[in-house]
This record gives C-alpha cells, structure tokens and sequence, in this order.
C-alpha cells in the first residue's frame, strides 16, 4: 500500500530495518507513532538518542554499559573465577532473569559463521583468551544450539583447554511441559547425555 507522504513512507522505511520487523508490522508501528502525543513521541526519540550517546562496551565484558567496567565485571560480589560466555548482550539479559547466575560474562559479538564471512577475527576471542587467567577457575560456554553456536563451541574449546580452566556448557534437553513425541532425535540425544541423577 502505497502513501503519499514521504515522512510517512521514510518512517515506515526506518522501522522496517529493525530486527523481526516486516513490512507490515513496520507500517503498525509507524501508525502507532502517529497516534501518540507529540510529547510521548519526543520521549521515545530522546529514549534513543540517549540511549545511543551513552551506552558502550564494557572493556572487559564487551556488554553494553553506560559505565566501563559495566556494573557486573565492577561487582566485587560477582564470582570472577567463573566465567560465562555468550553471543549476544541480550544473552546477558536473558542469564540475569535466572537470577541463578552469579559470575562474570564475555561477550562475543557474535558466532563463527564462514558462509557469511564471520571468522574469529571477527569476534572477541583474542580479548577472551586475554581474560584467561590462573584465577578463572571454568569457563561455561553458553552459545546457542545452532550450527554456528556449535562450531564456535568447538573452536573455543580447543584454545581454551590448553589454558587450565575446567570448560562446561549448559545443559540442553526437553524443555519443561513438552511432550516427547514432538522433540527432534538431535534434542532427544542432548537430554540423554546430560541426565542427572534423581
């Protein structure tokens, strides 16, 4: 459907860059805009613009942060010889809802994904590798279960070995109010080599 409006065809044009967001969804939002008061639409660009001038990579984590360290790695009551490393900033997020989680992350920025062109040059893995110390006791390796979250699990492993610290990496298995019938054989063999003892 086409508009005569050019801001309002430039509006939808920038929505529908972000992630997961179709041509119509962007079109949902670019009316929704349209809806609110001016004053809330000035909140949400002023929310973005903030939100752009003042985060950062924490030095240390590569998470983003207003502050560097970011307020994890700052943390003194974090356990610094456990280390976790992700993918994503959004994977620390998601840790953190657990509240289960008491140690330091590592922000790849990404997995190894050759057809695309991403290499470990192109990740954190050298400023990971420097993180690795006599103090860092394991090292969980918390990538997804993807065909790239499983060869940069291999690929890290493989450098990190040498270097000392016990290597883990969550568990993966059935999720909890899933029937057996509708899990794949690749989940099915993950939850076997992972059963615990009840």
């Amino acid at each position: 459907m086409l508009y005569t409006s050019d801001s309002f065809n430039q509006l939808i044009e920038e929505f529908s860059q972000l992630p997961g967001i179709g041509r119509k969804s962007a079109q949902r939002l670019a009316l929704y805009i349209l809806k609110l008061p001016k004053e809330d639409v000035v909140n949400i660009a002023q929310a973005l613009v903030n939100a752009k001038e003042r985060m950062r990579y924490c030095s240390s984590c590569w998470n983003f942060s207003e502050t560097d360290p970011c307020s994890i790695c700052a943390n003194p009551k974090r356990d610094h010889q456990l280390l976790c490393v992700v993918e994503e900033p959004h994977d620390v997020l998601v840790l953190e809802k657990t509240n289960e989680y008491r140690g330091v992350y590592h922000v790849l920025g990404g997995s190894l994904s050759p057809l695309e062109g991403i290499g470990p040059d192109a990740l954190k893995v050298k400023e990971l590798l420097t993180r690795i110390s006599p103090s860092v006791e394991e090292v969980i390796l918390a990538l997804n279960a993807d065909i790239e979250g499983e060869a940069t699990t291999i690929y890290l492993s493989r450098l990190l070995k040498p270097l000392g610290p016990k290597l883990t990496r969550l568990a993966r298995g059935i999720p909890i109010g899933s029937d057996l019938e509708f899990a794949d054989e690749a989940t099915l063999s993950r939850a076997l080599e992972g059963r615990v003892e009840v």
